[in-house]
């Protein structure tokens, strides 16, 4: 009987504490939470649709437009130059850059010459009895023939006999071999093309200078080339003549240039074209980087915006009613911070900065509604800050 009471006694207790907890949880209050409505102040552009010029983005650098590398085409000892041949030198045009010892080729030019005199003075007899007509002009042709002067081209044939008569003796031979002899010994004197500067010296007065040697790089530092790549999507809006703006890579200096050349063919690893802008400047130097801007076309009722603006839909927020609302826009083009588009109308309020988690029917809160003047003085705050109301 005893056991049977602390049985009960125990499931009693036991069934007490449950019903008691239970109503313990059931007498806790759960507070309510109370939502909070968070709206997002955003800074607005208005509107306003005009003639945009698109500008491509390119740089380079300087390459004289008039550059000649210098090569010796014969053996010999250097000289003599005009002035003294290191880098920065200037040279007026026709000044000996490099000459080149040539007293032993000289001696065999002129032996050469002198074979071509006795030659024909050896047929002077043959053309006095059997072409007398011819021989008045073969005479004054020995008469004018100087050895100190290149040889004078032959006199011209009357007839197909006198031809065959001068060929046979082998006079023609003879004469085109001493004509080659004396443009070979040109090439031992190299002489300034066009008033320039010597950039480039690789060779100095008594070096022994040998066929096929580099010897220097010569330039006209009036007249300089930009070349630039431009992708193959904007190369048709280029056109030749075209004003470019230039300039340095500290933005310090400004020049103006003038598309002169633009290449035919695209490079197949870039899928770019070549485009060569002509500019002058007392201030330029081979070499020296330069920015460019090249204005491709103009823009009607269009405009220019950030490029984030504009997500992957092709689609802007404007804001109607303090409510985003996104709409539809046409990319003209797209450059690394800037979208040219068009398709807004005008007075329509667009978002000034990019608002993270923007999303249709966002409630959102305008800091002034002059648009633009607006954004502009707040440019440097966030984007966008969140407020309670």
């Amino acid at each position: 009987m005893r056991k049977i009471i602390l049985y009960v006694l125990g499931v009693l207790l036991l069934v007490g504490g449950i019903y008691g907890a239970q109503l313990i949880i059931d007498s806790k209050e759960v507070p309510k939470s109370e939502s909070k409505k968070t709206i997002k102040t955003v800074f607005v552009d208005t509107v306003q649709n005009s003639t945009v010029p698109i500008l491509i983005p390119a740089n380079g650098n300087l390459v004289a437009k008039r550059r000649v590398e210098l090569y010796a085409e014969v053996q010999g000892v250097f000289t003599y130059s005009a002035k003294l041949f290191r880098a920065g030198q200037n040279y007026k045009k026709g000044q000996p850059l490099i000459k080149m010892d040539a007293l032993e080729y000289k001696a065999s030019v002129q032996s050469s010459k002198s074979n071509l005199f006795n030659q024909i003075t050896a047929i002077m007899p043959d053309l006095r009895l059997d072409y007398p007509e011819v021989y008045p002009k073969w005479q004054n042709y020995l008469n004018n023939f100087d050895l100190a002067k290149p040889v004078p081209p032959l006199p011209k044939y009357d007839s197909d006999k006198e031809r065959f008569f001068i060929n046979g003796r082998g006079i023609n031979t003879a004469y085109y071999d001493v004509k080659n002899m004396e443009e070979r010994l040109i090439k031992f004197t190299i002489n300034a093309p066009f008033d320039g500067v010597l950039i480039q010296a690789m060779v100095t007065e008594g070096t022994l200078i040998r066929s096929g040697q580099m010897l220097g790089v010569f330039i006209d530092p009036e007249v300089y080339e930009l070349q630039v790549a431009i992708a193959k999507d904007y190369a048709d809006l280029l056109q030749l003549g075209e004003a470019v703006i230039l300039t340095n890579n500290k933005r310090t200096k400004t020049y103006t240039g003038e598309v002169t050349r633009i290449n035919a063919s695209i490079d197949q690893a870039t899928q770019t074209v070549s485009v060569f802008i002509e500019v002058k400047g007392e201030s330029l130097k081979e070499g020296m980087y330069l920015k460019a801007s090249l204005e491709a076309r103009k823009e009607e009722n269009a405009i220019s915006i950030d490029r984030s603006l504009v997500n992957d839909q092709n689609e802007i927020f404007v804001v109607k009613d303090t409510i985003l609302s996104s709409i539809k826009v046409n990319p003209i083009y797209f450059s690394d911070k800037k979208a040219v588009v068009k398709g807004i109308p005008d007075g329509e309020l667009m978002l000034a900065k990019q608002v993270p988690g923007a999303y249709n029917g966002m409630l959102v809160k305008v800091v002034g509604e002059d648009g633009a003047d607006q954004s502009n003085q707040n440019e440097s705050e966030a984007v966008a800050e969140t407020r309670e109301e």
